[in-house]
């Protein structure tokens, strides 16, 4: 009796690992990230601001696209300037597919960064990069949904404060879905592989 009990429970796990097996060949294999996979996250959903041109934007305006999007300032001396170049390089990496990168800035320092400011700091990097901005309260509740953290450090002017902020990028796949959060220092070799493996995933 125990001989047939150990035999049937033997079968059974047979079973369970060939039908493990035959639905694993049949499924996409999710990809592994280099960044923290976010995959299904509840939060930083959409984006309702203004881009440098004037235009209102949302993340579903960049369907077919793996976008990047980055919070920060352009008198910011080194992160911002380090990410936006390293995106940069992403996106040159990238090849014939580069074009279906989008990277976006997200100021937190609205009051110097005018759409003109943003719209040449862009250019120092990829002109298809867009800067995104907003009133006070509209970034406010961005940042709150994105669960970014930003403040006002006083200078010994008016003007020439700083700002204090996350530091981290947030990768969409190409269906508008948050998939990766690269913390910033990760570089632009784990960045782009975690781009293809979204662009590979959505072709």
């Amino acid at each position: 009796m125990q001989k047939r009990d150990a035999l049937k429970r033997i079968a059974a796990s047979a079973f369970l690992v060939s039908a493990t097996a035959i639905f694993s060949a049949c499924s996409p294999q999710a990809p592994t990230f280099q960044g923290v996979d976010v995959t299904g996250a509840e939060y930083a959903r959409d984006l309702p601001l203004t881009d440098h041109n004037g235009q209102p934007r949302h993340l579903r305006d960049f369907a077919g696209k793996v976008v990047v999007v980055f919070f920060g300032y352009t008198q910011c001396p080194d992160v911002c300037p380090t990410s936006m170049s390293e995106l940069a390089e992403v996106k040159r990496a990238l090849g014939d597919q580069g074009g279906k990168l989008q990277g976006i800035f997200v100021t937190v320092d609205p009051e110097r960064d005018t759409p003109e400011v943003l719209k040449a700091y862009m250019a120092n990097f990829d002109p298809s990069f867009l800067a995104l901005t907003g009133t006070p309260e509209q970034l406010a509740a961005v940042a709150k949904d994105f669960k970014i953290y930003y403040k006002r450090v006083e200078g010994q002017t008016p003007t020439s404060y700083t700002m204090d902020h996350s530091a981290g990028s947030y990768v969409y796949d190409t269906a508008g879905r948050l998939r990766v959060y690269h913390r910033y220092g990760s570089g632009a070799q784990a960045l782009a592989s975690d781009v293809r493996a979204l662009l590979q995933e959505g072709s």
